[in-house]
């Protein structure tokens, strides 16, 4: 296998410097991609005011339940890709890369279809307040126009990554959050062309953000380059893709279904409560980072010192990126807790949405370290090919327990608050049966038989 210019072999040197170096450009890209996010809340908040900014926020869990499922496989296929990259095998390599992009072309153009054809449904059944209804589908139907563009784009990232390239999905992601704030501020401010205006920056910044990432993968000369005519599905190396990713999609799908049910009980108190909450998941976003980063970048050190035959080495890296990632959670999630109002005043200053935004953070930013916890086990055990592990888990933990607490608490405890509990509840029963089977079984044994 040719030496790679750009990727990153994790199965070498020293394990600390590898995991954060690969790891603080994961982190950095996604805090742009999360500025980007936020710039149109803030914008829409205070150009456009309340009603607008709760019909940007009305649904967030709509758009992960409809790009969760595909974002689920291509975290499958960097599984594949990372181990074969970690064993040096070319060609199986090359296959699974273009097989990847074939599927993410079908998946984008699905998605699109389906995300115009049923977001109104979706809406109306999730209980979005009337005074918002309409701007909300102006705003989802022109969102989910972009689909292919945000499938591609985390496929193309992932393949980046799978190969220890973290840099240039940053440099890219720079460059389109400029674009997409500056977009922001031109079509809502300066064109006032509404609420829909905010979707359509966000999806031209992330078509900006795919294309360079696609021409960063023809023209580099690694192992991993992309050739156009190769792009096709090899129906061996989809199953392979399918296997490792099926159960993440399905998780994704299933922890965002939970969470439309609980979004739809906010809707339940008002605009004013969907503009706060949607106000804390912009900054919780932020919080979330250092999760995102260590769980990626341990999914992808585990694959490739799994095909390269390090097993000790990847115990010892999955427990250093937990202690990582633990600590930075709730570092931020302490500063979060001690200044709720000015976070929350940054998007709208309406009393009454800084105190259900104000609310939210005091009653969830504490536990982000069990969340860290989760999320960081879960990203080890797909890492290690064992995907049905944390779908389950998240399975009970964040969808039936989730739900039937909310469905039967608020029926004794009829206050927002009641609502907002249960995710710190269900990130710590999460976090506890990971830490049961993480210390009582041998995770690294289905791994060992892959190779």
């Amino acid at each position: 296998m040719k030496k790679s210019a750009t990727s990153m072999r994790l199965t070498e040197g020293s394990i600390s410097r590898k995991i954060i170096m690969f790891a603080i450009p994961i982190f950095l890209g996604n805090l742009f991609q999360q500025l980007y996010n936020t710039a149109d809340s803030i914008v829409v908040g205070n150009y456009l005011g309340s009603d607008a900014l709760a019909a940007v926020s009305s649904s967030g869990s709509l758009i992960f339940l409809m790009v969760g499922f595909f974002n689920g496989i291509s975290l499958g296929a960097g599984v594949v890709i990372a181990r074969y990259f970690g064993a040096q095998k070319t060609e199986e390599l090359q296959r699974s890369i273009h097989t990847t992009i074939a599927f993410g072309v079908i998946a984008g153009i699905l998605l699109t279809v389906i995300g115009i054809a049923f977001t109104p449904t979706i809406l109306r059944w999730m209980g979005t307040p009337s005074d918002i209804l309409v701007n909300s589908i102006i705003y989802f139907r022109i969102y989910f126009m972009g689909s292919i563009a945000f499938v591609l784009y985390n496929i193309f990232v992932g393949i980046l990554q799978s190969v220890g390239d973290s840099k240039h999905p940053l440099y890219y992601l720079i460059i389109s959050s400029i674009i997409n704030v500056l977009l922001d501020v031109l079509f809502i401010g300066w064109f006032k062309w509404g609420v829909g205006s905010a979707a359509l920056a966000t999806i031209i910044s992330q078509f900006i953000s795919a294309m360079l990432c696609f021409a960063q993968l023809i023209r580099t000369t690694d192992v991993y380059k992309v050739y156009i005519s190769k792009i096709k599905i090899d129906m061996d190396m989809l199953k392979q893709v399918i296997y490792n990713g099926l159960p993440t999609g399905v998780q994704n799908s299933i922890i965002s279904f939970a969470n439309v049910i609980v979004q739809s009980n906010i809707n339940s108190f008002g605009k004013m409560a969907v503009a706060g909450c949607g106000s804390y998941s912009k900054i919780e976003g932020f919080a979330f980072l250092p999760i995102i980063c260590f769980a990626l970048s341990l999914t992808t050190f585990i694959s490739q010192n799994i095909g390269a035959g390090e097993y000790e080495r990847a115990k010892k890296g999955a427990i250093f990126g937990i202690i990582c990632s633990v600590i930075i959670a709730e570092l931020i999630g302490l500063f979060m807790y001690g200044m709720p109002e000015f976070l929350i005043g940054c998007f709208d200053k309406t009393p009454e949405v800084i105190h259900y935004g104000t609310m939210q953070i005091r009653t969830e930013s504490l536990f982000y370290f069990v969340l860290a916890f989760s999320h960081c086990a879960a990203g080890i055990l797909r890492g290690a090919g064992k995907a049905m592990i944390p779908m389950l888990v998240m399975l009970v933990c964040w969808c039936i327990i989730r739900v039937s607490y909310i469905t039967i608490a608020l029926r004794f405890f009829p206050h927002i608050r009641t609502v907002f509990w249960a995710y710190p509840i269900t990130w710590t029963l999460s976090s506890i049966v990971f830490i049961i089977y993480l210390l009582k079984s041998n995770w690294l044994d289905a791994a060992k038989g892959c190779n």
